[in-house]
């Protein structure tokens, strides 16, 4: 500050101002201030900003998944890059980090992230059943934004997804076409949008008059492959199978394919997940579409808003629509 005020003959205190976006200096000092400061290649420092209680403009975000799964879950790089588009747009950075399947670990990192001042708030995925994330973070008084609820018990904001009407939309189509025996291969229990999945599934279900078998998986290819031979070899295999996620539905439908079942003559196929991969395929896969990268702009823009004292409640993400394709027919 001190080498721009000796160049433009103007005070420390106004190349402060013009630094820090605060009144108190005219537009045309500020420009000439912001000019000469990029001229001298200067970044504010974090640290210093941080010991004057000033926002470090960095979000935390850490994912407690296997590495090996977070690699080819298409759904996490196109929520990244929502966050990011929202965080390019305002001037902010993201702090990264895949931990592994740990969620002590999660905590910890978050707790050393804010006691270091290194962010200004977290974003929260992948809501776990009894998840003791939420209350540890709250306790910690970091601010926090949660994919996951609607919850009445925490105070961090919620971005919910309405999980039964997209089970509803699954179940529909397939009562539409007249099957009656449907099996649903899911994600793992522990993630709490993989309960209310499986409970929009068998309500829709049921609604219908259908019958539904339901299996966990652990969104891994290896468990589509295994769980797909099971329903396939028992006495009355379903006529429909839906996949918690295009990688698992596309695993199901090779296995279908060695086993030279016909999709959708025999089985039809339906993906949770919408992604390049499903189009990608023969036959192309009938699949939910999400605005997955919309989603990570709505948390993205929750968050900042929650940093700027705007706490935004529970929050409702669009509805998803099913694109309808040719991995899905009338029962046979």
């Amino acid at each position: 500050m001190a080498d721009i005020a000796r160049q433009l003959g103007i005070s420390k205190a106004a190349v402060s101002y013009a630094l820090n976006g605060q009144p108190g200096v005219a537009a045309d000092t500020r420009e000439r201030v912001l000019a000469v400061a990029q001229d001298l290649g200067w970044h504010p420092s974090a640290s210093a900003r941080a010991l004057t209680g000033s926002e470090l403009r960095v979000i935390g975000l850490a994912l407690s998944r296997p590495t090996d799964a977070f690699a080819v879950d298409s759904f996490f790089f196109r929520f990244l890059a929502g966050v990011e588009s929202v965080l390019v747009e305002r001037g902010w950075s993201l702090l990264l980090r895949v931990v592994g399947d740990n969620t002590d670990l999660e905590v910890e990192t978050y707790r050393r992230w804010w006691g270091e001042g290194r962010i200004d708030g977290v974003i929260v995925v992948d809501e776990r059943h009894h998840d003791e994330r939420i209350a540890a973070i709250e306790a910690m008084e970091l601010p926090a934004v949660l994919c996951g609820g609607p919850r009445k018990d925490v105070r961090m904001p919620c971005l919910w997804t309405d999980q039964a009407g997209d089970g509803a939309l699954v179940v529909e189509h397939l009562a539409d076409l007249a099957h009656r025996r449907i099996a649903h291969i899911s994600g793992p229990r522990i993630f709490a949008h993989e309960r209310a999945r499986q409970r929009g599934v068998r309500a829709a279900a049921a609604r219908h008059g259908m019958e539904v078998i339901t299996l966990e998986g652990s969104y891994a290819a290896a468990d589509a492959d295994k769980l797909t031979r099971r329903l396939v070899q028992q006495g009355e295999p379903p006529t429909a199978l839906i996949f918690g996620n295009d990688h698992m539905s596309v695993a199901g439908l090779r296995t279908l394919r060695e086993l030279e079942i016909a999709v959708p003559e025999q089985i039809s196929v339906v993906s949770w997940d919408d992604s390049p991969l499903t189009t990608a395929v023969d036959p192309p896969l009938t699949a939910l579409a999400r605005d997955t990268q919309g989603y990570g702009r709505q948390a993205a823009e929750a968050l900042l808003d929650l940093v700027a004292g705007r706490h935004r409640g529970r929050i409702a993400v669009p509805r998803s629509a099913l694109r309808v394709r040719s991995s899905t027919a009338i029962a046979p």
